[in-house]
């Protein structure tokens, strides 16, 4: 993990990626928010308590943490991160919400058996492929009995998300990650439970039809995916 191109970003993230993203007609603020949302759907249709304990990998700026604080007010948030200089902003902006804890790139994550919800946004495409296994089997050591892990990734298969990615600086050394190959190494670490749902099909001028997203979930042509993975 490249923690020096993190922090040669973090300042400038937010200005930058809304200029990136602008052909969605959206704002990093909507992108950072649904991610969150579709976790409480999916949640609340596992049947499982909302969770008590929530990482997120790879926080960054903090994007996700003010929306996983409304959606589950009673979880701890640990917001974990490479970038001392993205935590601090992270913090400055979000004070209160979460806990912000640096990550020395090798050791746990957090402590074995106490994560009800494992969280990366858009993270791991940054990452050497050769490392995500291992990142992946240490997220599956911190889960409780009926925790889960939830993947967010661009989908390659996307045009619009193929030129967003190759026109944005911050993603000038990132590696798309098809969905077929996030689910296997998801299996490869240990996980026996891997399904992928794709999001992100309509931009703000048809924002009317997103209610048709999650029916539309297998159709591998969504700017985005997710991978849900537990057992």
């Amino acid at each position: 993990m490249d923690v020096a191109e993190f922090d040669r970003f973090a300042e400038e993230y937010l200005e930058t990626h809304a200029k990136n993203i602008a052909i969605s007609g959206e704002s990093p603020e909507y992108f950072a928010r649904y991610k969150i949302e579709e976790i409480r759907r999916v949640w609340g249709k596992r049947g499982r308590p909302d969770p008590r304990t929530i990482l997120d990998f790879g926080a960054g700026i903090g994007n996700s943490v003010p929306h996983f604080h409304r959606s589950f007010p009673d979880a701890e948030i640990i917001a974990l991160d490479v970038s001392d200089k993205s935590l601090a902003i992270a913090e400055k902006r979000f004070s209160g919400m979460a806990r912000f804890q640096l990550y020395d790139g090798e050791g746990p994550l957090a402590p074995d058996g106490q994560v009800d919800l494992a969280f990366s946004a858009c993270v791991f495409h940054h990452i050497d492929a050769k490392e995500h296994v291992e990142l992946f089997r240490r997220m599956r050591q911190t889960l409780s009995p009926d925790g889960a892990v939830v993947i967010f990734e661009h989908n390659p298969i996307n045009p619009v998300t193929q030129h967003i990615v190759a026109t944005c600086e911050f993603d000038e050394h990132a590696v798309l990650i098809l969905a077929g190959t996030l689910k296997r190494r998801l299996r490869e670490a240990g996980f026996a439970k891997v399904e992928i749902a794709y999001t992100g099909f309509f931009p703000a001028s048809l924002a009317r039809l997103r209610g048709l997203e999650p029916a539309m979930k297998h159709l591998p042509i969504g700017a985005q995916y997710y991978a849900l993975a537990h057992g």
